[in-house]
């Protein structure tokens, strides 16, 4: 009896092919835009994760000044020293990997080739705080860390545009004025944060406070935390301690701050859920819109099929199997909606993607959500018209011309 009343349904709609077009088109479009919507944002959560992580998993950066730059108009504050960074790896719990850190902008230069880059000085601490393999060659070792020798690791950036056709491990690169050997090669990252960190060469810090920053100023700290470890009461620990060591006195602020790369990750990716959610949302109003043009539509089939319904009652049709075939075809036009809405997803967000650079992320439960929504729309909104039919008198639906 069902699949007879479905079948009758599919046969009215395709009669109308047009307009039953126009009466899903506010589900097509509905739908399409919430699951485009979700889907992308799922990338964008996904994406901003990614990066985030990539600047180490579970890293605390302490660099100096208050807030995101180096101080206000007042003082600037200090940079950190070497004693610091040893003092942080000695009396500090649940410090996995502790890595100092001098920058400096410079050009670096192959034969007849150069680029602008960053050299970054550090200790062999880094790549295990950062957790960055080499794609080939080696680290430096204690000796060369300790007497400043001038090795370096070259990012995947500054190696295509460097040598982009040899391979760079045991060449000479010249830094500024300062011509270094290439021992190792890091695995490309891509962007982290605003800044590719492909786009960098590593030496020892020693080497870089000599000939590039020229004094032993530290520019910023970079603390690996266990993770068995709680990163707050580790950063707390911090804190204090680099109070103490800076003479800050009791009651003024930092003059330094410390950045939590898991609650910086975890607070992106809840505001991300959170646009994704008000976007979503904006868009499921053109569901209830495209409900209430199935409405529309059933109630002028309704006055169209009055004779029609008529006959069927006075031959012994029940008004419940009236109302049955009214609300089949509602709901079989709402799914019909819906099924084209997600196929339009599917295209628009695989073409979207890589546009706004974020990854495709399929995701079967808002899909189901979707289609099943716009079912219910269909049995929410068919259902006034259908009750209407089924209610119809005999007499007066056979009379109606």
């Amino acid at each position: 009896m069902f699949f007879t009343t479905v079948i009758l349904a599919a046969r009215e709609i395709s009669r109308h092919k047009l307009r039953s077009f126009l009466t899903v088109l506010g589900i097509v479009i509905g739908v399409a835009a919430v699951v485009t919507m979700v889907t992308l944002g799922k990338g964008a959560t996904a994406a901003v994760a990614e990066q985030i992580s990539s600047l180490g998993a579970n890293i605390l950066q302490i660099r100096p000044g208050q807030g995101f730059g180096r101080g206000g108009g007042g003082q600037q504050a200090p940079d950190f020293e070497m004693a610091d960074v040893e003092a942080i790896q000695e009396q500090i719990a649940g410090v996995r990997a502790v890595a100092p850190q001098a920058q400096a902008s410079v050009l670096a230069v192959h034969n007849a080739a150069n680029w602008q880059t960053t050299v970054n000085g550090t200790t062999s601490q880094f790549f295990i705080a950062q957790q960055w393999r080499l794609s080939d060659g080696r680290i430096w070792n204690d000796a060369e860390e300790q007497s400043g020798k001038a090795v370096c690791i070259i990012g995947s950036t500054v190696q295509r545009n460097l040598f982009p056709n040899e391979a760079p491990v045991g060449e000479q690169l010249r830094v500024k004025d300062l011509s270094c050997e290439v021992i190792g090669t890091l695995a490309a990252r891509g962007q982290g944060g605003f800044q590719d960190q492909d786009d960098v060469v590593l030496m020892p810090i020693k080497a870089v406070q000599r000939r590039f920053t020229g004094n032993r100023d530290i520019r910023f700290i970079m603390v690996a935390v266990d993770d068995s470890y709680d990163s707050q009461s580790v950063q707390s620990a911090i804190t204090n301690l680099l109070r103490e060591r800076r003479h800050i006195r009791r009651g003024a602020e930092d003059n330094f701050n410390i950045f939590d790369t898991r609650q910086i990750s975890e607070t992106l990716q809840g505001t991300t859920r959170i646009l994704t959610a008000v976007m979503g949302a904006v868009a499921a109003v053109s569901l209830i819109v495209g409900g209430i043009g199935i409405m529309n539509i059933m109630l002028v089939s309704v006055t169209e099929r009055t004779r029609e319904i008529g006959i069927r009652l006075a031959i012994g049709a029940v008004g419940k199997e009236v109302l049955m075939q009214f609300l089949v075809e509602a709901v079989v036009l709402a799914c019909l909606g819906g099924l084209i809405g997600l196929l339009i997803a599917l295209g628009a967000t695989i073409a979207l993607a890589p546009l706004i650079q974020v990854p495709f992320l399929f995701d079967v439960q808002i899909n189901l959500i979707a289609f099943g929504v716009s079912a219910l729309i269909g049995i929410v909104f068919g259902y006034f018209p259908a009750r209407r039919a089924a209610a119809l008198n005999p007499i007066d639906a056979l009379r109606h011309e």
